[in-house]
């Protein structure tokens, strides 16, 4: 077993090196370090060695005994157009999948694509195209009639079929035909109501890891773990997974410069399930492109008719050092974040039927979440992050939100990203890490101990 275990996050703007060794079956983290994302000078190389450097300068020199994980975002998310049978059902399952491993949707159509979903797809030019729709050994013309039609734009990005299993060899013929890479994943809706994700995500991170290594420099830094680049949304997602197995459902912000990405593990309450319409996957992730606390702190502000924050917008820093600028921050973090969560959460309405008023609720029902968790530095750098992810504990009403008794965690060392990374090769460890740590927490603010909080273990 290696001695030392270095994690490091290429992302858009700022490169982070954490360094853990392994203690008593959980990592405990050593140290941390900074600096700006190299891709402006053509090599993401520069700035990895500079992050490992300002590490080294708080931890010592690296053993050369140690393993290395790597996620990025510097390349950005996959572009992605996604092709379904009914919007409901496939097309939106398809997202969900997209969403958690590192795919950025640009396009989603619902049944027989048009001659302007086709021009609309050639403007988007796509990593990948997703094509679904069907239960399995059910509706099969219209996906037929979309996989020819796809075929003839005769794209260069690969597509990836996860639809109806019957009749998965004509889809690939049509493909073969066309000289077009086809990627086969499971079903991702093989029957009414029931929603099977996973199996697509692993897919699209297979294509993260080939699209990734084109960056400046980045196929170096491939060479340096055995365990593939995984995309950083997905390993906040995982790291969000591992912390529910072992301690209960969670919701997780990350509240960034330019989005604001909600990550939740739940399947929701009894109370609620009995009124969904639509199944929900329980790993969630979205990300509001429009929600940012600098690159898109104008944005916010324009949401919410404020001129009195508008005028104060001349405040803003990129990193807060005066006190102006840090009250800025906290309303603009506190804005991100309720209506981030506002779309993330299932919504309740009334449908009327001939026999009367009926409850339906669209959307992730949030109100089993025991543990809401703020991670980047936008919630846990500026004072006041557990008071504004208080704020969304109101339990149900018109959102189904998590309720008042749901423990607040501020993730300062952005821990988050690093355990889902490593993850990959030690999930049990990752567990244990994530139980010490809110154990740790607990204690130090005089809060019930884990052992009476923690959810059974899964078998």
């Amino acid at each position: 077993m290696p001695s030392c275990f270095l994690t490091l996050e290429v992302g858009s703007t700022i490169t982070k090196a954490n360094a853990f060794t392994l203690e008593d079956g959980g990592f405990v983290h050593r140290a941390q370090g900074f600096a700006p994302t190299s891709v402006a000078a053509g090599d993401v190389r520069l700035g990895v060695q500079e992050a490992i450097a300002d590490l080294e300068a708080h931890f010592g020199p690296l053993p050369p005994a140690r393993e290395t994980f790597v996620n990025s975002s510097a390349a950005g998310g996959l572009r992605m157009t996604v092709h379904g049978l009914t919007y409901s059902m496939t097309a939106r399952a398809a997202r969900e999948a997209a969403l958690g491993a590192g795919a950025i949707v640009k396009l989603v159509t619902a049944g027989a694509l048009s001659p302007y979903d086709l021009d609309d797809i050639r403007a988007i030019r796509p990593n990948i195209v997703l094509l679904a729709g069907g239960v399995d050994y059910g509706e099969k013309t219209i996906v037929l009639q979309n996989a020819e039609k796809l075929a003839g734009l005769r794209l260069s990005a690969p597509v990836i079929y996860a639809g109806n299993i019957a009749i998965r060899k004509h889809i690939q013929q049509i493909f073969a035909g066309a000289g077009m890479e086809l990627l086969l994943a499971d079903n991702v809706f093989p029957e009414v109501d029931v929603l099977n994700v996973e199996p697509l995500r692993r897919v699209i991170h297979e294509v993260f890891n080939r699209h990734i290594i084109h960056g400046p420099g980045m196929g170096h830094i491939a060479e340096l773990t055995r365990w593939g680049i995984l995309p950083t949304p997905g390993a906040v997602l995982r790291g969000a997974e591992l912390f529910a197995e072992e301690l209960g459902d969670c919701l997780v912000f990350d509240v960034g410069g330019a989005t604001t990405d909600v990550h939740s593990v739940t399947d929701g309450s009894p109370e609620w399930a009995p009124r969904l319409v639509e199944p929900e996957p329980r790993a969630k992730r979205t990300v509001e492109g429009d929600l940012g606390v600098y690159v898109n702190a104008r944005n916010i502000v324009e949401l919410q008719h404020d001129p009195e924050w508008e005028a104060r917008l001349a405040d803003l820093e990129a990193i807060p050092t005066t006190e102006r600028a840090k009250e800025l921050t906290r309303w603009l973090c506190t804005q991100a974040v309720e209506t981030g969560v506002r779309r993330h959460a299932g919504v309740v309405s009334d449908l009327y039927m001939p026999t009367g008023k009926k409850q339906i609720v669209k959307g992730k029902d949030l109100t089993a979440v025991k543990w809401v968790i703020g991670t980047g530095g936008a919630l846990t750098r500026v004072e006041g992050g557990d008071v504004i992810l208080r704020r969304v504990c109101t339990g149900p009403g018109k959102y189904l939100l998590p309720r008042p008794e749901a423990q607040i965690l501020l993730d300062r060392d952005y821990r988050f990203s690093a355990l889902g990374t490593l993850a990959q090769a030690h999930p049990l460890e990752v567990k244990e890490t994530f139980r010490r740590w809110v154990a740790e927490e607990l204690a130090e603010s005089g809060r019930r101990p884990v052992s009476q909080l923690r959810a059974p273990r899964l078998r």
